[in-house]
Parts: structure tokens; C-alpha cells; sequence
């Protein structure tokens, strides 16, 4: 049985609905829901701090790599008493890796596989992954000048693909915005500047066969700021000024997408 079918046989009769847009709820149990949280965050601190659902407010889900981790706070701070916003448990790393950790923060943390864990739909999806798909990787690490690239442009896209169909199969009702993937400054270690811009052109031309797929290009909003928002020359990293600014835009997105 399908999460969303289990919801609603659950919630129906007798206890009342509180229905927002896509979503159900019908009781969670905090303790077990945090205890289980508390074993699949990959990472202790505020950003991954334990999120409990509350009725009558939109579920948002935020998935993406480190840069997401940056911004996470901000993007809280700014939808405060207007949106739960939960994230990965923990970096999202690459277009491989997306279904896998989004299965398995289905098992870990939802009914009907955690009795007594969330059981509410995803309003709103915003989704990254790109900047672990652009690295060079040899047995030693980061390495352009004999690593391999970890997934080559065909690949990506079949991977976007995939991940495409997954969340309209899965989360059919929720609202679901891509970001591109942010600059690679000259320098970097192990990836190449102008590959994101390469692979987020990629990434576009399958989006043109998901128009319900909205876009939040973060690239073209980053790049004019760089330098000034880059953590240090030749990272791909952002000091709190670049981390504040992106997760300040991304709020922005997704409230927008929410009010409509």
C-alpha cells in the first residue's frame, strides 16, 4: 500500500482531517519520530536538528548537497510560521544518490513503515543535485588530472530523468522546484570551472518535458555576486553573507510557489 493510500484509510473516520493542500495529518508520535530521525541524520547541529509537523502549516522539503546545507537556516528563518521546513538527513551528493536517500527517508521516518512516524504529504519539493556529478574522482580523492568525472552530461540526464519520474510517480500532488547548481570557481579542486554551467544547460533541456517542474536558477543568481559570496578563492563554498543571500532567494521561491 502506497503511503498516501495508507494516510488516508488511517485519518478517515472519526478523529478530523487537518487538510491542507496535499497534505494529511493525523498524528505523529514526537518521541519515536525524533528517536528515528536521530539515527539517520548523518550530522549533529541545527541544521540537522529534528523537525516535527504541525498541523495546519505547508510540509516543505528542501534535498541538495553542501550548498543546500549553507543555506538550510536562512530558508527556516525566512518561512517561519509559514512553512515546516524539513531537509535530507544528510548531503544529497549526486544525481545517483537522490532516489536512494529519499527511499530511505520514506522507510525510516513515514507510516506505515515507522509505527508512530510522520505521516503527512510533501507540499512542496525543492531539489538540487549537480555539483557532486562534476567532480574528479581517482582512489585518492578529488583529482581533475586523473580521477574520472562521477557522471558524464547523458548520464545526468538520464539520472534527472529518473529522478523526475520517481517524484511525480511518488509525490504526484506536490509542487516541485529544481535549483541549478551553483559556480565552480577557477581553481577548484577536482572540478572544472564552466562545468556547472555545462550540466546545468543539461539539466534544463530535460526539464522542458516536466513544465510542472519550476526552476530556481541559483547559478544565474550567484554568479554576479561570486566573488563577493565565495568562502575563499578556488571554493566552491559560501561565506554567511553568499549562504544568507541563496537561502534568502530560495525562501523566496518557495513561498511564492506555496501562495499560489
Amino acid at each position: 500500500m502506497k503511503r498516501l493510500d495508507f494516510v488516508k484509510k488511517a485519518c478517515a473516520g472519526g478523529v478530523g482531517l487537518a487538510l491542507l493542500p496535499q497534505v494529511y495529518s493525523c498524528g505523529t508520535n514526537k518521541s519515536i519520530a525524533e528517536k528515528a530521525w536521530s539515527g539517520l541524520r548523518a550530522q549533529d547541529g541545527p541544521v540537522f536538528s529534528y523537525i516535527h509537523p504541525k498541523k495546519g502549516v505547508p510540509n516543505v522539503l528542501l534535498y541538495g548537497d553542501s550548498i543546500s546545507i549553507g543555506y538550510t537556516t536562512t530558508v527556516r528563518e525566512e518561512l517561519a510560521g509559514k512553512a515546516s521546513v524539513f531537509r535530507i538527513f544528510s548531503n544529497g551528493i549526486s544525481s545517483h544518490d537522490f532516489i536512494p536517500k529519499m527511499d530511505k527517508l520514506e522507510q525510516t521516518m513515514f507510516k506505515p513503515h515507522l509505527k508512530g512516524g510522520w505521516d503527512f504529504e510533501w507540499d512542496l519539493i525543492h531539489f538540487n543535485v549537480g555539483l557532486h556529478d562534476i567532480k574528479y574522482m581517482s582512489s585518492k580523492g578529488m583529482d581533475k588530472e586523473n580521477g574520472e568525472i562521477v557522471s558524464t552530461v547523458p548520464t545526468y540526464q538520464e539520472n534527472l530523468v529518473a529522478i523526475c519520474e520517481y517524484l511525480q510517480d511518488n509525490f504526484p500532488n506536490t509542487k516541485l522546484i529544481f535549483a541549478t547548481t551553483t559556480p565552480v570557481p577557477e581553481n577548484a579542486n577536482g572540478r572544472y570551472a564552466g562545468d556547472a554551467k555545462k550540466y546545468n544547460e543539461a539539466a534544463l533541456e530535460v526539464l522542458k518535458n516536466y513544465p510542472s517542474v519550476i526552476i530556481n536558477d541559483l547559478y544565474g543568481y550567484t554568479l554576479p555576486n561570486h566573488e563577493k559570496w565565495m568562502e575563499k578563492p578556488g571554493n566552491v563554498h559560501y561565506n554567511k553573507l553568499g549562504t544568507t543571500e541563496q537561502g534568502k532567494k530560495v525562501a523566496e521561491v518557495i513561498l511564492e510557489q506555496l501562495n499560489q
